[in-house]
């Protein structure tokens, strides 16, 4: 009877144990991917206002909280998508019976935006530089634009 019990305890340990160490290697994978996503979160976010600590000093500085201003600023850009008539922004005229609209935002930092627009044929991206006045008024100016190669 103790010799069963050795031997199916046994058994048991060292299946446990084999399962212990596939554990302990999806562990090891499961932590170096983990780093290999931060690492890459850390370089997709370099350029972004939410990270930027200067920036985010600029607004405070100036009396604006910055998780109500990044959302303010970014739907001030969106109602352009609602101007009768041409985009207000977007240089280009939209494919026949379609509308040039500003997709994506991204806020570089306190002065710049990068976006993309499409008609749902045609698209492209945008750089914006953008500025708050004092008399607290949002205004938008256009630098670069351009328009993907239609094939």
């Amino acid at each position: 009877m103790i010799l069963f019990q050795y031997v199916n305890a046994k058994r048991v340990f060292e299946d446990m144990d084999n399962k212990l160490s596939k554990y302990k290697s999806q562990l090891v994978k499961y932590k170096d991917s983990v780093s290999v996503l931060e690492e890459d979160i850390m370089e997709v976010s370099h350029f972004n206002l939410n990270r930027n600590e200067d920036a985010i000093s600029y607004f405070e500085d100036q009396g604006y909280e910055i998780n109500e201003l990044i959302p303010f600023i970014k739907d001030e850009l969106y109602k352009l998508n609602e101007v009768k008539g041409d985009h207000p922004i977007v240089p280009y005229a939209a494919s026949e019976d379609r509308k040039m609209m500003i997709n994506t935002v991204k806020l570089l930092n306190h002065k710049w935006i990068i976006a993309d627009f499409s008609d749902g044929e045609y698209w492209g991206e945008i750089f914006l530089t953008y500025e708050i006045t004092e008399n607290k008024e949002l205004k938008f100016n256009l630098v670069e634009y351009f328009l993907y190669p239609f094939n």
